[in-house]
């Protein structure tokens, strides 16, 4: 999926959105390579998606690789006398590891993944342009396996000051819920295996006593 397209996909799905949320008002998305962290003009808001997931390509020596660390910006204003609300926003680059070319490369996301991190969006726009419940955000699992530490060094974010690679207490919630879950069958194993262990042993010792004591009984009964 090229740049453009990605870029239309997210404009689509932004705009099909939003018509339903707030079809009284008119919207537009820009997409702003330069926009910056925290720099924000007067009446305007800021949301940061820290997790989103996407895919790179090199385009020096080819190389493709996914990351669930993914940091999008946005910056939002509303004009409630005119009606009309505007998102500027920044998907930030990752460096290929690989080859180690100096150039930064741009995501290509699916589009179920883009509607996601819309509703996210529109959520945070309720909440800071419309002082409305901005509902639940979808939160993004990195998929497991996991892929490996985040490497900040090759990350765009990363590089302009932006802390988003460690998990939020969420993640850390859904995390040890997964593991727990996946260890109860061994513990399981590891309960049953130690009952077959010890009735073993009972059985082993129980024979043994039998043994000694028809072998006292039967000397007895030669001294007799």
């Amino acid at each position: 999926m090229s740049t453009n397209l990605t870029t239309c996909e997210w404009k689509k799905v932004f705009y099909e959105k939003m018509e339903v949320a707030k079809p009284a008002d008119s919207w537009e998305l820009i997409i702003d390579p330069n926009l910056k962290p925290n720099e924000l003009a007067p009446g305007w808001k800021q949301y940061l998606e820290q997790h989103a997931s996407g895919r790179f390509h090199c385009s020096w020596c080819w190389h493709t690789w996914q990351s669930p660390h993914v940091v999008i910006l946005f910056h939002m204003h509303l004009d409630r006398t005119q009606r009309m609300g505007s998102v500027r926003m920044r998907v930030f680059k990752q460096l290929c590891y690989e080859c180690g070319m100096a150039r930064q490369e741009e995501s290509s996301m699916l589009e179920e993944n883009i509607e996601s991190l819309v509703d996210n969006l529109i959520s945070s726009l309720r909440e800071q342009c419309y002082d409305e419940d901005g509902g639940q955000y979808r939160i993004h699992v990195a998929s497991r396996p996991d892929s490996g530490p985040h490497r900040s060094e090759f990350c765009e974010a990363c590089q302009e000051g932006i802390v988003h690679w460690k998990p939020s207490q969420k993640l850390l919630e859904e995390e040890a819920t997964y593991t727990s879950g996946a260890s109860k069958p061994m513990l399981q194993e590891a309960s049953g295996y130690s009952f077959f262990s010890l009735r073993w042993c009972l059985f082993w010792a129980s024979l043994c006593l039998l043994i000694v004591y028809l072998q006292v009984s039967l000397h007895g009964s030669v001294f007799l």
